[in-house]
């Protein structure tokens, strides 16, 4: 394994230079569907790092269960200094892994309250709370709470906020949010920066880029831009997030005056790759290198490790 098995711990860095160019020049749709697939693998690599540093650690502590050929000099050895980064990784994956059942817990947790609390009003799209809070989110199934259908909560507050047309932009919006199916890409990117805090740029970006996919189905349903940005604008003033970071709302925190600037300016190209002979080509396709390389220098430690634990330890 040797230093590799470190190196998918900052290969998550290749991917900066995407996670900014990609929110100015690439399709949203483009963007959202890359730069979650990217930290995804980054992220699953990272792990997989750890846990194969952890394996060399454990290994050292007095009185562990493993068999005594996984302490064997020859598999300490595979680790780069093995006597800290072995042991170093045992408190990192339990974070890790911490964080990641905070994450889920949450997301789940908020799904199935809020299908509880609508679970009296009738089984339509859109779910109208008489609130005096403005808010408006896209609210996905959840059977587990008896929600059977993706659902848009909205208040009478933020109704009343809204003109006609701007009412449609709302509902457009977050119905491509449902579409899209836009909170799986948002908890994905958030248990992806929970492995690898060098993969938060990467969140951040997802949130935008989901935000700017919806802004755009909601502009070809009404057939004004101006009128979207116009909703986005005047909502923004009024109301507050949604109950959830992995769930999307109309008003979501974020560059608000970067969505409103690019609803006033043209359409994004639909193009969907650009040429490697770009500036946004290369960061994408440097993006992509460190995506696969973290793949095949995990793939390649995972092996080596279980090709030295079998030889240390007899049948």
């Amino acid at each position: 394994m040797g230093i590799f098995v470190l190196l998918p711990l900052i290969l998550p860095l290749t991917a900066w230079p995407i996670a900014r160019l990609a929110e100015q020049r690439l399709h949203p749709r483009t963007a959202t569907a890359l730069l979650t697939g990217v930290s995804t693998v980054m992220a699953l690599c990272s792990t997989v790092c750890l846990m194969l540093l952890m394996v060399v650690g454990t290994a050292q502590l007095p009185g562990n269960p493993l068999p005594d050929g996984w302490s064997d000099p020859e598999v300490r050895e595979s680790v780069p200094r093995h006597e800290v980064a072995g042991k170093a990784a045992i408190p990192a994956l339990l974070a890790v892994v911490g964080a990641w059942g905070r994450t889920l817990l949450r997301h789940h947790l908020v799904r199935w309250r809020t299908h509880r609390v609508l679970a009296g009003l009738r089984d339509t799209e859109v779910a109208v709370l008489d609130d005096r809070q403005p808010y408006a989110y896209a609210l996905p199934a959840s059977r587990a709470a008896g929600g059977r259908r993706d659902r848009i909560v909205v208040s009478t507050a933020m109704l009343g906020c809204l003109a006609a047309r701007e009412r449609r932009a709302l509902f457009a919006h977050e119905r491509a949010h449902l579409a899209a199916r836009h909170h799986r890409h948002l908890l994905l990117v958030r248990l992806a920066a929970c492995a690898n805090p060098f993969l938060l740029p990467l969140r951040s970006a997802v949130a935008y880029t989901a935000e700017r996919w919806a802004d755009e189905e909601a502009a070809q349903a009404v057939g004004s831009r101006k009128a979207v940005a116009r909703a986005i604008g005047r909502a923004a003033l009024v109301s507050r997030a949604a109950p959830a970071p992995t769930l999307t709302g109309f008003a979501a925190p974020g560059p608000l005056p970067r969505r409103v600037a690019a609803l006033l300016g043209p359409a994004p190209a639909g193009r969907a790759w650009p040429s490697v002979f770009t500036t946004v080509g290369l960061a994408l396709w440097t993006a992509a290198t460190g995506a696969a390389l973290s793949a095949m220098f995990s793939a390649n430690s995972a092996l080596t490790l279980l090709l030295l634990l079998r030889a240390a330890t007899p049948l």
